[in-house]
């Protein structure tokens, strides 16, 4: 897991392989101003990103999660969050595994997992989440807010050439 600012990131890119990279970068090149929710294409379905909007949630209603296929860089463009982290294993119950259709795994959130450390996002924050990572979005950071968030999505098979 790689936490992070835009406003910085660029001295660290060289540091990140060309996926990630390509990846920060639309996130660095797109003025997200008049950007309404959608997917949008950066390298076909090897980096994709998806901008969406909402309104944070407690933390209980939130149900820990995890991915295999790709790599998350959550990215908050408006407003602020806190995002729950754990390792794979302290995630808990499996509640739902749409791992196969959607690459999405969810634990039960009444469960919760062990260890969870909570890390706060404002806009231009930015969390890397690898598949060994279990993470819990969408969390309120004190009162609730209204969030606009871009989530680029980055295969796994692009970061070990087979893409």
């Amino acid at each position: 897991m790689i936490v992070g600012r835009l406003e910085s990131i660029q001295e660290e890119l060289s540091f990140y392989p060309e996926a990630i990279r390509k990846g920060i970068s639309f996130l660095l090149d797109t003025d997200f101003r008049d950007i309404t929710s959608g997917t949008f294409e950066i390298e076909g379905k090897n980096i994709f990103a998806k901008v969406s909007e909402y309104d944070t949630q407690p933390i209980e209603e939130r149900r820990p999660e995890r991915h295999e296929k790709y790599i998350d860089i959550q990215c908050i463009i408006e407003g602020a969050e806190q995002i729950g982290c754990g390792l794979l294993q302290n995630a808990g119950k499996v509640d739902l595994d749409a791992m196969e259709e959607k690459d999405i795994l969810y634990y039960d959130a009444g469960e919760g997992m062990k260890e969870e450390t909570f890390i706060p996002l404002h806009a231009g924050g930015l969390l890397v989440i690898f598949p060994w990572d279990v993470h819990r979005p969408n969390c309120r950071l004190g009162e609730n807010a209204h969030v606009k968030k871009a989530v680029v999505k980055v295969a796994m098979a692009s970061l070990k050439g087979e893409a």
